[in-house]
This record gives C-alpha cells, sequence and structure tokens, in this order.
C-alpha cells in the first residue's frame, strides 16, 4: 500500500502541469477545484479498493490476467475487455506495479474524465447555474456514484476518460485534434458502439444546431456520420453479440437473455421484462430510490437519484420546448446521445447494480443539457430586463425632450 500512496503524490504532481497548461487556454479555470476533485476522487479509489476486498470485483481477473497470461504486450490489444489489460500491461509487467497501484492509476485515469467533463460544460455555458444558492456545476461534479465506479481498475474509468477527451475534442473540433484522437480511440477501445452514439449524435446536433455554419458543412458532417456507421457497422454488430444480417431477432434474443442472465446474477434484480418503455427508462435513470435500497450504498445512490429526478423536473416547462429548438449543437448532441444509449441499455439491464455502474457513463449528457436549459433561461430574463430598462430610458429621454421644447 505503501507504493500506491507514492504513486498518489506522483500522479498529484503530474497533474499540476496539466492544470497549469489548461489555464492558460482557459483563465476562467479554477484550479484550486479541480486539485479539490483530485483529492476527492482519489478517496473514493480508496473506498472502491475497500469495497473489492470483500465484495467481488473485475478489477481482480482484470490485474491477474495481466500478471499472469497475455505473453506479449500487442497480445492483449483487442476491443472491450482485453483493452483493460493492454493498458495495464506495461505498468503491472514492466514497472512492476502491484494491484493497489494499478487501481489508483487507473483511478486517475478516471479522474482526467472529470476534469474534461468539467472544461466542456463550463466553456459551453455563459453563466454559473444555480441549485438553491449552490453552482450546479460543482455539485455535479462532486457527485458520489459518478466517482465510485471510475475509481477502479476497470471500464468505467477508461470509457468516461475517453469521453472527457471526446467531448471537449468535439467542442472545438479544428483546434483539439488530439483531444479527439486520444478520446476516440479509449471509448472505441472500450466500447464501440457508445462512440458511435455520440459521433450520430453530434452530427444530428451539428446539422440542427444554430451555429452559424456554411450548409455544405453541416451536411459534410452529417454524411461524415452516416458514412462511418456503414463502414462500422458490421464489426460493432458482431462486437455486441448480434447477427448483422438478422439483427432485430437478434437484438430481442441477446436482450432477453441478458436481462434474466442479470436479473439473478445479484439480489438487486427488478423484473424489467414487462416494463413499459417510459417505465424501464425511469429504472435505468432513477432507480434505486430509498425503497430500493438494502444498504448504505444503495442509500447513497438513492439520494442522488433523488437530484436527479429534481432536476430533471426543470425540463418540464414549455420554455424547453423553444429552447431545444434553437439550442446550439453541443446541447442537441447530448441530449441525442443521452437518450439514445438509455433506450438500447433498458433492454439488457435488469439488475439496479448493473444499471448504476453503466448509468454513470452517460448522466452527465443530460445534466448538461439541464444546465445548459437554465443558462439559457437566465439569459432570457436579462434580455427582458434590458428590454425593460432600454423602454424607461427611452421614455424619460422622450419626456425631457418634451420639456425642453
Amino acid at each position: 500500500m505503501f507504493g500506491a500512496l507514492l504513486l498518489i503524490l506522483f500522479l498529484f504532481f503530474l497533474t499540476q502541469p496539466i492544470l497549469s497548461s489548461i489555464q492558460a487556454k482557459h483563465k476562467w479555470l479554477k484550479a484550486g477545484l479541480l486539485n479539490q476533485l483530485f483529492w476527492y476522487h482519489m478517496f473514493f479509489g480508496g473506498v472502491y479498493y475497500t469495497y473489492a476486498l470483500f465484495n467481488r470485483s473485475d478489477s481482480h481477473a482484470y490485474y491477474m490476467k495481466t500478471k499472469t497470461y497475455w505473453r506479449n504486450w500487442s497480445d492483449a490489444f483487442h476491443t472491450g475487455t482485453d483493452f483493460m489489460e493492454w493498458l495495464a500491461f506495461p505498468f503491472i509487467r514492466y514497472l512492476n506495479f502491484n494491484y493497489e497501484m494499478t487501481m489508483f492509476l487507473f483511478t486517475w485515469f478516471g479522474y482526467l474524465g472529470f476534469v474534461y467533463f468539467y472544461l466542456f460544460i463550463k466553456e459551453n455555458l455563459r453563466f454559473n447555474p444555480k441549485f438553491e444558492g449552490w453552482d450546479a456545476i460543482t455539485i455535479f461534479m462532486f457527485l458520489p456514484n459518478m466517482h465510485f465506479w471510475t475509481a477502479s481498475l476497470g471500464k468505467g474509468a477508461i470509457i468516461f476518460c475517453g469521453l472527457g477527451f471526446l467531448v471537449y475534442g468535439l467542442s472545438w473540433p479544428g483546434k483539439r485534434i488530439p483531444h479527439l484522437i486520444i478520446g476516440g480511440f479509449l471509448s472505441y477501445m472500450v466500447r464501440p458502439h457508445i462512440l458511435v452514439a455520440v459521433l450520430i449524435g453530434m452530427a444530428v446536433g451539428f446539422v440542427l444546431g444554430k451555429e452559424k455554419v456554411p450548409i455544405y458543412q453541416k451536411y459534410l458532417v452529417a454524411l461524415a456520420g452516416v458514412v462511418f456507421s456503414i463502414v462500422m457497422y458490421e464489426s460493432i454488430i458482431l462486437y455486441l453479440g448480434y447477427d448483422p444480417n438478422n439483427l432485430l431477432d437478434s437484438f430481442q434474443e441477446e436482450a432477453a437473455l441478458n436481462a434474466h442472465r442479470l436479473s439473478y446474477s445479484a439480489g438487486s434484480a427488478v423484473d424489467m421484462n414487462n416494463y413499459s418503455l417510459p417505465m424501464k427508462l425511469f429504472t435505468f435513470w432513477f432507480r434505486p430510490l430509498f425503497i430500493d435500497s438494502p444498504n448504505l450504498l444503495g442509500i447513497i445512490v438513492s439520494m442522488e437519484n433523488a437530484l436527479y429526478i429534481y432536476m430533471f423536473s426543470k425540463i418540464f416547462s414549455k420554455d424547453f420546448i423553444t429552447y431545444i429548438k434553437e439550442a446550439p449543437s453541443m446541447v442537441k448532441m447530448s441530449g441525442v446521445v443521452f437518450i439514445s444509449i438509455s433506450i438500447s441499455m433498458t433492454y439488457i439491464m435488469s439488475n439496479l447494480g448493473i444499471i448504476i455502474r453503466q448509468k454513470s457513463q452517460i448522466m452527465y449528457f443530460m445534466l448538461f443539457v439541464i444546465v445548459a436549459f437554465m443558462d439559457w433561461q437566465k439569459t432570457q430574463r436579462i434580455k427582458k430586463r434590458a428590454i425593460i430598462y432600454n423602454r424607461i430610458v427611452e421614455e424619460e429621454e422622450r419626456k425631457r425632450a418634451e420639456m425642453e421644447k
């Protein structure tokens, strides 16, 4: 464990020049906040490590397989589970990292995801939306469930890191090619279908967004998304375990099989097979609630889900329809990604433990839509006040002019 503590200190000092480089580009960045986030996330790395000592965790299998199974580093280079071992291989086999050190290294990868999601959200807003007087973005950055499942040797940390890099790069694709490459690579290697969903969402958002972009560029982006989907279609379908020649039937069969398997793989089963789509989505987004929570972890997650319900209630406004029509491409992309992935996951998830873990990958997309809507509402209120103020000033000037006559 002493080696892990030294590694944490090393990673903290390694983080400082990264934050300084980012702060040089974004003057509004609060490096102090992100340093607090570092220690907070490392705390959850310790929490997950303790959890893994007493509960089944894939991290043990990843570590032992990396240490004993692969003969060469290149042998592990495959999408999915093997990619975790490919990433861990040089640290375990060449640098002799033990299990604890590898866990905290991947925890750091998850932390980088938070850094870039924070940048993505902040730079696409004009104001700091408030939640009962508290900064909403700061609250989102410290949600415990988001940190718990991204603080270990596993897919959660890497896919979250990849998505953070990817969405940050997509905000300014011409200027952030390295971020796009890193984010796209990590996302594809961990979950190819997630990358496709993000790119299709970006194409839809770019075409429908209100940015002043030449029409031919919008349709070039849409065409690129379609071409990419066609090219990658068969390999991704096969990766997911479906038959590309009979997709609908194989999807239904695989979904039923996965739902049955996940329902009985742990004690937190919930039978979603007969649920309507709205009920499936509600379960995926907002459960477990307090009545579903048999332990302390479930209660903490229930409190977080209650916050999600409150935040989601913000969009039940006639203003939201007006906003979404004129929303920028990043907002529309986030909405498309969140809805499409949520729908697909509801057909294969029926275990609350798996649901809690999987939804942490995508909740920031919807939370971004919500805070962007709150940001737009504040902008509208300021515009209305400005209009009223200008009318008052014009009326006073008119009266003054009449009196001078």
